[in-house]
């Protein structure tokens, strides 16, 4: 666990010194700021609910571009085998970036209760489903931020890795709307699969086990799949 504490403070570094930490996070705040206002003037009321709807899609877009050049760019330019030489783990190496990239993601998000407290002083919000959300928006994080370092473990070039994650992303969340008013046994599977009937509940106040264990599991998968990616380069 120390390795993986080194590796994090080492890629949290390199975030902020690069413009990559700025450009996502003005990206996201400037999106995001524009719906709350947007619906917010438009629904005149204290809630988080339908601004919060639309940010599974700017955050799918900009996931992958956080972890895009995490293991591809260390792969492309070699360093990647130094790192796997020292004594350290191929799991100490995908959960340090994974932590750094999710750690990115949290403070990215951080600016947006500033949107809380200006609802507390304009109204009277209603505090479960903006604590759900919140708590929705960290879950479904953890699985963007994974499926992007899984895909940056993929290909040598970070771009390609961007790409792919954005693509499979956008795929998930459109994946129950393809099926939507359709029957069949696959509807179902289909729709679980997808990520939006998962992050819905949230903004609703409504924290499902079965919506945690999605979440979670594919997480896991993801970086399960990134380890074993790593130990086969080894032996190309």
């Amino acid at each position: 666990m120390t390795n993986s504490i080194t590796i994090f403070k080492r890629e949290m570094i390199s975030y902020f010194y690069s413009p990559i930490a700025y450009i996502v996070i003005a990206v996201f705040l400037l999106s995001s700021g524009y719906f709350f206002a947007r619906i917010l003037a438009l629904s005149q009321q204290a809630t988080l609910m339908y601004s919060l709807a639309n940010t599974q899609v700017i955050l799918s877009i900009l996931a992958p571009v956080i972890t895009m050049r995490l293991l591809s760019e260390e792969v492309k330019s070699g360093t990647i085998e130094m790192l796997m030489t020292a004594p350290v783990t191929d799991f100490e190496v995908v959960f340090g970036k994974f932590l750094a990239a999710l750690c990115l993601y949290l403070v990215m998000l951080a600016p947006t209760l500033l949107y809380v407290v200006f609802l507390g002083w304009v109204g009277e919000p209603d505090m479960g489903p903006i604590i759900s959300s919140y708590i929705g928006l960290a879950l479904m994080g953890s699985m963007f931020v994974s499926v992007g370092l899984l895909m940056s473990a993929l290909t040598r070039n970070q771009i390609v890795a961007g790409v792919l994650g954005i693509v499979t992303l956008v795929i998930l969340f459109y994946l129950g709307f393809a099926v939507s008013g359709t029957e069949g046994w696959y509807v179902p599977v289909l729709q679980y699969v997808g990520t939006y009937d998962h992050w819905e509940p949230f903004t609703k106040g409504l924290v499902d086990t079965k919506d945690i264990i999605y979440y979670v599991s594919i997480t896991v998968l993801c970086l399960f799949i990134t380890i074993r990616t790593l130990e086969s380069s080894k032996w190309r």
